[in-house]
C-alpha cells in the first residue's frame, strides 16, 4: 500500500480509503469484519462511515458493526485512522425534533456521543460535516469542535458535498478565530464520468490544504464495465449508471471507455480508480467493496500505472471542465 499526508496535516493515510456504507444493508457483520481484517492485512488505514449509515430504521448500524470490530482487540483501533460523519437525521421513523440534525452545537455534541458509543472508542480521527448546513454560522461550529478537540474526542474535521466558497469561508473563519485549525479534507463526488469538482471544489481544497476523498469513484458502477456484464447475463446498472445508459450519447461514450481499456488489457474498474489517483489534490478515493472480490479488485488499482496514451484516450472520451475560472469565464 501507498500512503501520502492527508491536506496540509502530518496525518498519514492509504491511498483507498475503505468505505463502509454497504455494511449492514448488503453486506452481513461477518463479512464486513472480514472486509475491514483484509483492508487492514492489506495496508489500508483510512476507514470512512457515517452515523446515518444502515439507513431506515438500521440508522447506525454501520457504526456498530466497526464497533464490534475494533472491540476484537489485535490493535485494530489504533491502525485505524476512522472518519465519520455528521449532519443527517437520526430519527428511526423519519420525524426530526429539534434540535436533532445538522450542525447546531447542541447537535454536534449529542452526535459525537452517540459515535463514539456505537464506534466503541473515546476519540474519532476526522469528524466530517456530511453537508452544508445553511443555518448555523461557522462560528457556531467551530466553538463546538474546539471543544470536542480539547476533549480528546477528535482529531481533525472535515467537509463532504461542499462547494468551493463553503470551503474558503469555513477555513477563513477558523484561521480569523485563531487556534482552530479548520477543515482537512472534502469528501466530494469525483471521477471521470463526473468531474465538476475540477471547476471550484478541488482548486479550493487544493488552495486551503484540504486533502480530497472522492465517494462514488466509479459513478454507480458506471466506470466497472458495466456493458460488459450486462452482455454476459450480469446484474443491470441502476440509478445514475442506468440513467446514462439510458442516453444514446451516454451509452456509446460508455462503450468507447470500455473499448479502449480492452485494447490496453485494462479492467474498468481498476482503471477509473488509478486515473483517479493521478489527479492533482486527490488522497485517495473510496470504495465500498460489497465482497472480498471487490476489495481485492480495489487494491490492484494501486500499483497500476496509467500510460499516456490510456491518460489522453480517457480525457478525450470524458473530457474535464479546463482549468477555473478560464472555463467558465472565456
Amino acid at each position: 500500500m501507498k500512503y501520502t499526508q492527508l491536506g496540509r496535516t502530518g496525518l498519514k493515510v492509504s491511498r483507498l480509503v475503505l468505505g463502509t456504507m454497504n455494511f449492514g444493508p448488503q453486506t452481513d457483520e461477518a463479512d464486513s469484519h472480514a472486509i475491514m481484517d483484509a483492508a487492514l492485512d492489506a495496508g489500508i488505514n483510512y476507514f470512512d462511515t457515517a452515523n446515518v449509515y444502515g439507513w431506515g430504521e438500521n440508522k447506525g448500524r454501520t457504526e456498530s458493526i466497526i464497533g464490534d470490530w475494533f472491540a476484537q482487540g489485535g490493535d485494530r483501533r489504533d491502525k485505524v485512522v476512522l472518519a465519520t460523519k455528521v449532519y443527517g437525521n437520526m430519527g428511526a421513523d423519519g420525524e426530526v425534533w429539534p434540535n436533532h440534525d445538522k450542525l447546531s452545537a447542541v447537535n454536534i455534541r449529542r452526535a459525537v456521543e452517540a459515535s463514539l458509543k456505537r464506534l466503541r472508542t473515546d476519540y474519532i480521527d476526522v469528524y466530517q460535516f456530511h453537508h452544508v448546513d445553511r443555518d448555523t454560522p461557522f462560528e457556531e461550529i467551530w466553538q463546538a469542535i474546539d471543544v470536542l478537540v480539547q476533549q480528546g474526542k477528535i482529531l481533525y474535521a472535515g467537509s463532504s458535498n461542499f462547494p468551493g466558497y463553503k470551503i474558503a469561508q469555513a477555513n477563513e473563519i477558523a484561521a480569523r478565530r485563531g487556534g482552530t485549525i479548520g477543515l482537512v479534507s472534502e469528501q466530494c463526488l469525483y471521477n471521470l464520468a463526473e468531474r465538476h469538482a475540477e471547476m471550484e471544489v478541488i482548486p479550493a481544497a487544493q488552495e486551503y490544504g484540504l486533502g480530497v476523498i472522492p465517494w462514488s469513484p466509479l459513478h454507480g458502477g458506471l466506470l466497472g464495465g458495466v456493458l460488459k456484464k450486462e452482455a454476459q447475463g450480469g446484474r443491470r446498472a441502476s440509478g445514475r449508471a442506468a440513467d446514462t445508459l439510458a442516453d444514446p450519447a451516454g451509452r456509446a461514450r460508455i462503450q468507447a471507455y470500455e473499448d479502449l481499456l480492452e485494447k490496453h488489457g485494462l479492467e474498468p474498474g481498476e482503471a477509473a480508480l488509478a486515473w483517479l489517483l493521478t489527479r492533482p489534490g486527490v488522497t485517495g478515493p473510496i470504495v465500498g467493496p460489497r465482497t472480498a472480490e471487490q476489495l481485492a479488485s480495489a487494491l490492484r488499482a494501486v500499483e497500476l500505472e496509467l500510460s499516456e496514451e490510456v491518460l489522453t484516450g480517457l480525457d478525450e472520451i470524458f473530457p474535464g471542465p479546463g482549468p477555473s475560472p478560464e472555463a467558465f469565464a472565456w
